[in-house]
């Protein structure tokens, strides 16, 4: 049977059009809120916030029919690609929406109900992609789980979403599953998608066992159930990192997921594979949205191909992939950036002095160029061919145009290094309530340190804003989420009287309409004396001016002072992730420059190394003389033993600081700070050695 005798007629969308669509209101009123606009039912429907033009009076359509249209348009294109050994393995769009077919029918086999989660867990893959599909085509919800999850906190989600089903990549993460299956009444299956089984288990099965169960089957209940889905009900839960509490389940609805792929896709003009296909790498967690919306939805609207990256891409092999398949577009977290430039740093640091003069030259003409937006056409030229062009090959991404950023801040320091080397990082904002981005920066609309313009349809209100026009980002559009699951007050919180959600960051816009992100309200530092003090800016100004920090928090919330903890630069445990004692070769050769013999983060922590600890006090005094207030120097600090890092709980999966994490492990260091009575009056106190 060809795959388009299975392909059923779009369901008319007319019903959606006329009576699930809500007009943007005006103001942030405080009127009751009209319950029809949220939902925290996972079988509830929501009015869609439709325009009257433009990207927001989009059609809507279901998951199912974009695919649809993906596999008419695309059909014969690569959709993804990735290794197996030596070999590139790929799957064109009519095998892959099969593949997804027929996932699906197996979900129903083994008694997937409607309404209930497939929780996935495992890294990026193309099961992992079908899995999240198929069980969306199936009437559940597609579950994705971060791969560092506890046993405990894998079980908190699958209870939250009813999961009848769980996919998992291997037996280290069954194993997660096993511990807690006596605790999930809902759960029917488990499915592990790589490596042989290393026990026969009833009700577990692999992946070639899985696809069998529905390779037969009867398209009668699949079809029935696409048939009756409609664009404003959940089909993916995104789970908040729960920093501040147990993870909340996000409700997106198809709307949410296949206008905001159309809106994004378009507005960065992305191209469609038959005029020339986009290129990205899949290596990013699957469970955040940022990952799931560039990986999997706003390729799949232009006709992209998604390759996967290794599962130890992050540490160290995500550069050779990159080379390989030399995407057009690339997604990176701020800690990406981050190592990808303390690597080009440390390799230059060990150049010849003719190669450090050129590459310094060349920089200064990239930055300058890239910054008036003016090509100097002798000198840039010649940059190009002497420097950018090898760097650009050296790191896969040669054919790249469209380079991101997001999940977290990142540093100018960061920015203006790749602007130099002529690689724009354009800055791009949103949230897992927000399908992702809200805003997003552009070639011909791009300003240092802003996260950018919004993303047609879409619209900002700056709440309740100061003098200087900073107050809460709220959005409004077809990407805001329907609800929390089964947490109607914790929606209320999130979306005012009118619908509006608010982000809970405090941001302004300039004249040009460019947002820019100036902290977050949970952790903004109000100090002893009614200081309001965002730290992220101080930070980032600590680890632009101390070469050596790798992470910096700055403490003081309800304090009468400022003080800081700092980590060292140093080397990851391949396998594990964990920072180890021994300093980056970057670190090294910068103690070297400073007088220290220091190859170990040990051998500087709480101050064991003079030399190191008046050079890191050097810049903090940099930063203090350039603080607003005095209330905003640094008066204390000290270096931690170890790095901040996902294994050991200071980091969140996209490398964001777990602020609450990191005062409960180091409550002691903490509270040693604020031990005098008196308030220090200069800022040159650090910690002494212990």
């Amino acid at each position: 049977m060809s795959l388009f005798s299975e392909v059923q007629s779009n369901v008319s969308l007319d019903h959606a059009l006329k009576s699930n669509t809500a007009q943007r209101p005006d103001s942030l009123s405080l009127a009751v809120a009209e319950p029809e606009r949220w939902t925290s039912r996972g079988d509830g429907e929501v009015n869609l916030r439709m325009g009257e033009s433009g990207f927001a009076a989009e059609p809507p359509v279901t998951v199912d029919q974009m695919f649809k249209t993906a596999v008419e348009r695309f059909g014969s294109y690569t959709a993804l690609g990735w290794k197996e050994g030596e070999q590139m393995k790929t799957m064109n769009y009519q095998e892959y929406y099969q593949a997804c077919r027929t996932a699906a029918k197996s979900f129903l086999k083994l008694g997937l109900e409607r309404y209930h989660g497939v929780g996935i867990l495992g890294f990026n893959s193309a099961e992992w992609f079908i899995s999240d599909i198929a069980a969306i085509m199936a009437g559940g919800f597609a579950v994705g789980i971060y791969t560092t999850n506890s046993p405990e906190a894998c079980q908190y989600l699958a209870e939250n979403c009813k999961a009848n089903i769980i996919v998992v990549e291997n037996h280290k993460q069954l194993q997660k599953i096993l511990q807690v299956q006596d605790k999930l009444p809902h759960m029917k299956a488990i499915i592990q998608y790589k490596d042989a089984l290393k026990e026969k288990r009833p009700n577990l099965y692999t992946w070639a066992e899985f696809m069998e169960l529905g390779r037969d089957e009867s398209n009668t209940q699949l079809d029935d159930i696409i048939a009756t889905q409609k664009p404003n009900q959940c089909c993916t839960l995104i789970y908040t990192s729960g920093t501040t509490g147990q993870p909340k389940g996000v409700m997106l609805s198809h709307d949410n997921l296949t206008w905001t792929a159309f809106a994004v896709g378009r507005h960065v003009q992305l191209t469609e594979a038959t005029k020339s296909q986009e290129i990205v790498v899949s290596y990013l967690p699957l469970s955040h949205i940022a990952a799931q919306m560039v990986d999997i939805w706003v390729t799949m609207k232009v006709g992209g191909a998604t390759y996967f990256a290794q599962p130890d891409a992050l540490k160290g092999s995500l550069v050779n992939t990159m080379r390989e398949v030399r995407p057009t577009a690339f997604m990176g977290v701020p800690r990406v950036w981050e190592k990808m430039q303390e690597k080009m740093k440390s390799v230059g640091a060990k150049s010849s002095t003719v190669r450090r003069k050129v590459a310094v030259w060349a920089k200064g003409v990239g930055l300058k160029t890239n910054l008036t937006m003016a090509r100097t056409p002798v000198n840039y030229r010649l940059a190009k061919k002497l420097v950018f062009r090898k760097v650009r090959t050296a790191l896969g991404l040669d054919r790249c145009t469209k380079c991101y950023t997001g999940a977290a801040p990142i540093t100018k320091d960061t920015l203006e290094f790749f602007l130099s080397l002529d690689i724009p990082v354009y800055e791009l904002y949103g949230m897992s309530e927000s399908t992702g981005p809200h805003t997003i920066s552009l070639p011909n609309a791009f300003r240092l340190t802003s996260v950018g313009k919004l993303i047609p349809g879409c619209e900002t209100k700056i709440h309740s804003p100061d003098q200087e026009g900073n107050g809460e980002i709220c959005f409004w559009g077809r990407h805001v989420f329907m609800g929390y699951l089964n947490q109607a007050d914790k929606t209320e919180d999130a979306l005012d009287a009118e619908g509006w959600l608010r982000s809970g960051d405090l941001g302004k816009h300039d004249d040009n309409g460019f947002l820019f992100v100036t902290g977050r309200i949970k952790e903004l530092i109000i100090t002893a004396g009614g200081e309001n003090i965002p730290p992220v800016p101080i930070e980032d100004a600590v680890k632009e001016a101390v070469s050596l920090v790798s992470n910096a928090m700055l403490i003081g919330d309800k304090r009468k002072f400022l003080a800081m903890l700092l980590t060292i630069k140093c080397q990851v445990n391949g396998d594990t992730g964990a920072p180890e004692d021994e300093l980056t070769p970057e670190a090294v050769e910068l103690c070297r420059k400073l007088g220290s013999n220091a190859t170990r983060v040990s051998e500087i922590a709480g101050g064991r190394d003079r030399v190191i600890h008046a050079a890191i006090q050097e810049g903090i005094n940099r930063v203090n003389e350039n603080a607003t207030s005095n209330a905003q120097r640094i008066q204390k600090w000290i270096i931690l033993d170890q790095d901040f890092s996902i294994t050991g709980g200071e980091l969140g999966p996209t490398m964001k600081l777990k602020r609450p994490v990191v005062m409960k492990m180091y409550k002691e260091q903490v509270e040693h700070f604020y031990k005098e009575v008196v308030t220090p009056s200069t800022p040159d106190n650090s910690l002494p050695p212990k």
